[in-house]
């Protein structure tokens, strides 16, 4: 076959010869020397014609208007990917658009809501959920608060709204449409007919043993919330906040030492459970931080004055609402939730017939030392001790009447504590007495290790 001449017009009568034929008609690519040849050569092109250009090894097409190299034929052009590990995905049909690459250890994530429906993303951490009792299961002190002054209610949860009168209280979501199967939120209600518009507040801790893990990373927090039919909140806003703090195992409700603003803002809530989420990155010196919720009330509260909140967790790098880690709790399962619960608070309930909770002995008429094991190792020695309809006895013959309990701090630890009963005299010295609930009544026995 013969090298290829170009292009040639032939006109009416001319011998097509075999040289012609091989020369020209052969060819499925026309070839030229360079670009000013081949314009040369075709004066007319037709849209969809092909050529070769010798002096710069280029393949073009003719658009209709010019020609371009098969790179440059849609309008991202060379663009399309310019730079090491970019990819080509779709905006559209037949609309082609550049993915940039993702940072080290990303995965490629389907995103409905990005404009190609992928994201890169960071892989699921190993890291656990920090935030304990974010699915708001455990309440060992009760399911119901009245006007809650700056005082646990959900295990891991502190509350304050005693300005306005308010409500604090376990709700069953009854969700499985908007929420991955979490069974309770946090109901923090204004109550009807309160007229007071004070900011109320919602607070967790993180303590510097599991914070420091996330220091000088990205995260993600993530939680669900919905509000009632009369929440009074402008623009039905929820307010959350994270900050980071360099001091150990500070109180949340308090001011932390080297207290940084990691991120805040507002979401809006409708009747519906929905998700959210907001990003940040941890400070590289950070030891410690804190989640937050709060809504400031607007004119007088009605029946339904209130929001809920619930599945609340921290994953490392940045997510968005839809691919977000599906939420799992700090311990993993429902038992191991109560014992990282029992960690801060530990509530040991009698039934409403005898019950014991520890034996020990008198060490004179009106004191008695009781050895109590602890359910589970605590964060430190419990400092903070409290109790109802709690008694002695001597098993199956006397009741005595209490009217002090205390932690003997000089001789309990994380693992057990000694209790330390005080009463009216008749205790017999170096007799064996057992701590108990009095009178058949429901007591209970609370040891707190909180922050």
């Amino acid at each position: 076959m013969a090298a290829g001449l170009g292009f040639k017009t032939f006109n009416t009568g001319d011998v097509l010869s075999a040289a012609d034929t091989n020369g020209y008609l052969m060819q499925g690519v026309l070839v030229f020397a360079n670009a000013a040849a081949r314009d040369a050569a075709i004066t007319s092109p037709q849209e969809g014609q092909c050529c070769y250009l010798k002096d710069t090894d280029a393949v073009q097409t003719y658009s209709g208007s010019a020609w371009v190299g098969f790179d440059d034929s849609n309008a991202i052009q060379n663009s399309i990917v310019d730079a090491k590990g970019d990819i080509v995905a779709a905006s559209g049909n037949d609309t082609p658009a550049r993915l940039a690459v993702g940072s080290n250890g990303d995965t490629l994530v389907a995103d409905s809501a990005a404009t190609t429906g992928l994201i890169w993303a960071k892989p699921v951490a190993s890291l656990s959920n920090p935030i304990v009792n974010g699915g708001m299961d455990i309440w060992q002190r009760g399911t119901s608060f009245s006007s809650p002054n700056t005082i646990y209610v959900a295990d891991r949860w502190k509350a304050e709204g005693s300005t306005p009168a308010c409500t604090v209280a376990r709700q069953a979501t009854g969700d499985t449409t908007n929420l991955p199967n979490i069974q309770y939120g946090l109901r923090f209600q204004r109550n009807s007919g309160q007229t007071n518009t004070s900011t109320v507040y919602l607070y967790t801790g993180v303590e510097t043993a599991n914070a420091i893990p996330f220091a000088g990373k990205a995260i993600t927090v993530s939680f669900y919330a919905k509000c009632g039919a009369n929440y009074s909140s402008s623009a039905s806003a929820l307010g959350y906040f994270l900050n980071s703090g360099t001091g150990t195992d500070e109180n949340p409700t308090g001011s932390y030492t080297g207290n940084v603003s990691v991120a805040s803002g507002n979401v809006t809530l409708t009747t519906t459970y929905q998700r959210f989420v907001f990003t940040g990155t941890i400070g590289a010196t950070a030891t410690e931080f804190k989640i937050g919720f709060n809504y400031t009330p607007s004119g007088t509260a009605s029946t339904n004055d209130w929001f809920e909140v619930t599945g609340v967790q921290i994953d490392s790098g940045t997510w968005t609402a839809s691919t977000a880690p599906t939420f799992r709790r700090s311990g993993n399962t429902l038992q191991g939730e109560l014992a990282a619960c029992q960690r801060y608070y530990m509530r040991l309930t009698g039934g409403a017939s005898s019950s014991n909770y520890g034996i020990g002995y008198a060490y004179n008429t009106t004191s008695a030392a009781i050895n109590l094991r602890n359910a589970v190792t605590m964060r430190i020695t419990p400092t903070v001790l409290d109790y109802s309809a709690i008694g002695l006895t001597v098993v199956g013959v006397n009741n005595y009447t209490i009217t002090g309990l205390a932690i003997d701090a000089g001789t309990s630890g994380n693992d057990y504590v000694i209790l330390l009963a005080t009463g009216a005299s008749g205790l017999t010295t170096g007799a064996s007495y057992s701590l108990r609930n009095t009178s058949n009544v429901a007591g209970f026995i609370g040891l707190s290790a909180e922050l």
